[in-house]
């Protein structure tokens, strides 16, 4: 079978063979191939059904499957099945599940069941994924592999079982070297918490109070990095066995308990799972009144975010594993996307540079956990709406594929430290690191711009017109550096450079390292109630409001203050091409802010409907109207569409052809 076309845009879906009849197979791959779709991920939760005993391999059902996939003209993304543990594994070694931060295990009868720490569970997982790895590494059918399934879902990453406890010891005492460095580096000499042994260090759970925020940050790197050493032992087995296939895993969105930059490093593309509708219920940083207006559709920037983020994590290489095809089960209310959606959604993701969409799931499972779970087809095996839909895109995909989504002109700087560092000392109950950097994300979309979002790791930030840093709580030297060598214009938002690596307060006071492009000092810092808001004020007038959180900033030589809070403190900052916010922006606000920064930067703007976004791929320029009505797309006289028209309805996507003259100032 020849490989897929480099970087082509391909439809693909989510196959459980063991769950139905064999003599259902080779219908299903038929109908597959000719509904349009190419590629089928298996096998990642079937450990049971691959080894039923210890040692014993059962490879029959899997040779069948395969072939009748690849006898239809499909290609294979193979999982390995290490989310799903077997009973008899657990039998032999009852301490591999995960404990949670009372001590109680995360048992057998669903998934996860495992600790990242624990050394029976990676010798079981790396038999397995070997054992799959020499029978089917060399198929040709086999284009790709998926590592395990969604690492940590189900609050699953950290664990506080006795393998992770010891690993953590080992983790402190390669990162401090003795304990003498780790007391002081902790700050320990506060409330008399020096230890004499790395043995003596526990897990930062089950304390009278607060623990120490460096000895909970430090729990959540040590978590985050077995998470990656997991993984990795799994890719080095397939690149091994299985030369010249991906190899990636499939990511979660809004889900950021470990780093997935750093994983990406032993990934050739970054999948993720996409579920509009689930996710704008259970996003608990999205208003209630926006959960209900975009209950059908999804909000406008839930999917476009995460596309965004992962798109960064390999290089540019992503898809999505898991496509939303009809109501979920798993949200506080999973309603029926409208009619659209699917197709959109599809669309949508491709026109952020998706290299494959696979629906979740072919047929909708009549059992088990996930029997209200929709899929392309009901229980009974007729096609649903989403199925119907992804076969118009099927059809659309066969004339249009516009190229590869260059890069664009406007970063956002998105940081998983900064996540952990905003829970373990949030300094108030309403504060968020999603909230503050999804608000900005937000405001950028609504102006129409094309975003990249990049970890603070990013070695050159070259080539970008305008970089938005919201939140960052810890700004090196060697970040500054590298944002000053860009050029570009500089926003930075309230608790940028807020604290240490060492989970401490700077010296001199924050923003620390960023002083040298904006001299200030954040003297203190303040968190509100909700529905409290400060009013912001520039020349006698009132520009908007702020909440939420305050920094109480002192200027600096020439850094200017361009607005201020009502009480006279600077809400506004500017030193050269650099910007602060020191306060939580109202919406309004923070997008005319931002505006002004972009067109500062000489990027073209282009406000958009709020429920109306762009995105550049290739040739094309696309628009996708979430709703809830119709919007005129802003295509330039006598644009030639290829998908949709001027006028957009709800829960639809156009296309039109733009050239050298099109391209953004």
């Amino acid at each position: 079978m020849e490989p897929l076309p480099a970087r082509t845009m391909q439809l693909g879906v989510c196959y459980y063979p063991e769950q139905w009849p064999q003599a259902m197979w080779a219908d299903d791959a038929r109908r597959m191939h000719a509904m349009g779709i190419r590629i089928v991920r298996i096998a990642e939760f079937a450990w049971s059904k691959l080894e039923p005993k210890p040692g014993q391999y059962d490879w029959a059902w899997l040779d069948e499957a395969i072939e009748t996939l690849a006898g239809a003209g499909l290609q294979i993304v193979l999982g390995t099945p290490t989310a799903a543990p077997p009973r008899w594994l657990l039998d032999q070694h009852p301490d591999m599940l995960a404990l949670d931060a009372h001590g109680h295990p995360k048992g057998f009868g669903s998934r996860r069941h495992y600790c990242f720490s624990n050394e029976a569970f990676h010798a079981a997982s790396r038999s397995i994924v070997e054992a799959m790895a020499r029978r089917y590494g060399q198929h040709p059918a086999v284009i790709a592999w998926q590592t395990d399934n969604e690492y940590g879902c189900h609050d699953t990453v950290l664990s506080y079982s006795a393998a992770a406890v010891q690993g953590f010891r080992r983790w402190l005492a390669e990162r401090y070297g003795t304990i003498a460095a780790l007391n002081e580096a902790w700050g320990n000499v506060f409330w008399s918490m020096e230890y004499s042994s790395f043995e003596q260090i526990g897990a930062p759970v089950a304390l009278p109070t607060f623990a120490n925020p460096i000895h909970s940050l430090d729990y959540r790197r040590f978590a985050s990095d077995e998470v990656i050493r997991f993984n990795r032992m799994q890719a080095e087995i397939l690149r091994v066995h299985s030369p010249g296939r991906d190899v990636l895993h499939n990511f979660m969105g809004f889900f950021a308990e470990f780093e997935h930059h750093e994983m990406g490093r032993d990934l050739d593309v970054a999948s993720w799972d996409n579920y509009p509708l689930g996710f704008t219920d259970m996003a608990h940083f999205i208003p209630d009144e926006d959960r209900l207006r975009w209950m059908r559709t999804g909000h406008p920037d839930v999917s476009a975010f995460n596309h965004d983020l992962y798109r960064g994590v390999c290089k540019g290489r992503w898809w999505v594993m898991e496509q939303q095809a009809g109501p979920v089960n798993w949200a506080n209310a999973n309603p029926a996307p409208l009619p659209g959606m699917v197709r959109t959604w599809t669309w949508e993701a491709f026109a952020h540079g998706a290299e494959v969409v696979s629906y979740f799931r072919w047929r909708q499972v009549p059992y088990a956990q996930e029997q209200m779970h929709s899929g392309l087809h009901t229980p009974d095996n007729q096609i649903d709406i989403g199925g119907t839909e992804a076969t118009q895109v099927a059809r659309e995909l066969a004339r249009l594929q516009p190229g590869p989504a260059g890069r664009a002109r406007v970063a956002l700087v998105f940081d998983y430290s900064a996540k952990w560092m905003h829970e373990i000392q949030p300094h108030g109950a309403t504060i968020d690191y999603y909230s503050e950097v999804f608000s900005w994300y937000s405001a950028l979309r609504r102006l129409g711009l094309d975003i990249d979002i990049l970890p603070a790791s990013t070695t050159s930030f070259a080539g970008y017109a305008l970089i938005a840093v919201p939140a960052l709580s810890t700004i090196s030297e060697t970040l500054v550096e590298r944002l000053r060598a860009s050029g570009a214009q500089l926003v930075f938002g309230p608790r940028s450079g807020a604290k240490t690596a060492r989970f401490s307060v700077p010296e001199g006071l924050p923003p620390g390292a960023l002083k040298t492009l904006l001299p200030m000092r954040v003297t203190r810092v303040e968190s509100l109630r909700p529905g409290i808001s400060i009013p912001v004020l520039a020349a006698g007038r009132e520009l908007g409001s702020a909440g939420t959180w305050r920094d109480f900033v002192e200027p600096l030589g020439a850094t200017e203050v361009l607005a201020r809070f009502g009480d006279g403190h600077p809400a506004i900052l500017r030193h050269g091409n650099a910007r602060y916010f020191a306060g939580s922006f109202a919406a309004a606000l923070l997008l005319d802010q931002l505006e002004g920064c972009a067109r500062e930067a000489g990027v073209m703007v282009r406000r958009v409907d709020d429920g109306l976004r762009l995105r550049r791929r290739g040739k094309l320029q696309f628009a996708i109207n979430h709703g809830p009505h119709s919007a005129r797309v802003p295509a330039p006289a006598g644009a030639r569409f290829v998908l949709g028209s001027e006028v957009l309805p709800a829960a639809s996507v156009a296309a039109w052809e733009v050239g050298p003259q099109d391209e953004p100032a």
